[in-house]
């Protein structure tokens, strides 16, 4: 397939933009930074590239853009401003908000303004879509929550659902997404490898995860199968408490545990943002039960990662 990609030049798109190569799907990416400053570790030869700024409405009248709207079969939209980077200053929450939200509807107007109709359209959201909970468990069926990015989550997937009439929508809402080369474990390796790390506030917070390969794989079944079609959570099928991830890492690095890291340091350096961190929701999928997941359970998926 001829497939467009937005928002998969970071972490996730590490690994995305190969696995899709080796599929011999024939890709455009499409950042607003120029080539060399992607992180992708690749022969720029084997993709084509176009540098834009698809956040500013008139950029999606670009002719070029354009013509490639005109000739692909599907488009994978993954962008977003990073959720817990940076503290949720008025400013940041706005960002992380238009940076989903506006883009996505500026695609779907573009589409339906020129009559282009991909075959099939790749959406991200976030299981943030539930809102946080220490007790509940949500699957596909359960309703949002009302907190910031769960409103967030409805609004973008509500853009998403605008898609012109006959392409198939998938929208999934991401889990934590595991590597060692980034993400959330990117962040506590280098921690537990001097032996200070430990658990994020109490422990007893739901982490609901999905190993990065997991995830690629999905998106790669997901553009060829009709059967995907709606929502999906992606994440794997045994989400684990926050003690019980921390003492995995621990125990796949033979590093101590022991450290925890105070829920109200978090609060300083991610204001309400630490809310997700700290709070947290047991999500599963029902409509994934069936899927093979190459890494299930934690302690596989983190020793994969940490291997090297």
């Amino acid at each position: 397939m001829r497939l467009l990609l937005l928002g998969c030049t970071g972490f996730i798109g590490k690994e995305l933009v190969p696995t899709l190569l080796n599929e011999n799907h024939e890709i455009y990416i499409v950042s607003r930074k120029p080539i060399s400053k992607l992180k992708l570790t690749l022969d720029f030869n084997k993709f084509k590239f176009v540098q834009i700024d698809l956040s500013k409405e008139q950029n999606w009248n670009n002719e070029n853009l354009l013509n490639i709207l005109r000739d692909i079969d599907g488009i994978i939209n993954l962008m977003g401003e990073p959720i817990a980077e940076k503290k949720w200053t008025y400013a940041q929450k706005q960002e992380i908000e238009n940076s989903r939200i506006n883009t996505t509807k500026f695609m779907m107007n573009t589409l339906k303004n020129y009559k282009i109709t991909p075959k099939v359209i790749i959406n991200g959201s976030a299981i943030g879509y539930y809102g946080t909970s220490l007790s509940g468990e949500f699957n596909e069926n359960s309703i949002g929550g009302k907190d910031f990015l769960a409103n967030l989550c409805k609004k973008w997937e509500a853009v998403a659902e605008k898609k012109p009439f006959f392409s198939r929508l998938v929208i999934f809402r991401i889990g934590i997404v595991l590597e060692a080369d980034g993400g959330a474990l990117g962040k506590m390796l280098p921690i537990f490898k001097v032996g200070l790390g430990g658990p994020i506030g109490d422990g007893m917070q739901w982490m609901s995860w999905i190993h990065r390969s997991d995830f690629c794989s999905l998106i790669t079944q997901a553009l060829v199968d009709q059967k995907y079609s709606g929502v999906f959570n992606a994440v794997a099928p045994n989400p684990v408490l926050m003690r019980d991830f921390s003492q995995t890492l621990g125990k796949c690095l033979n590093r101590p545990n022991l450290l925890p890291v105070p829920g109200a340091v978090l609060k300083i350096l991610l204001g309400d943002g630490a809310k997700v961190v700290l709070e947290g929701q047991k999500v599963i999928s029902s409509k994934l039960k069936n899927y093979n997941f190459k890494y299930p359970l934690l302690e596989k998926a983190i020793y994969a990662s940490t291997k090297n």
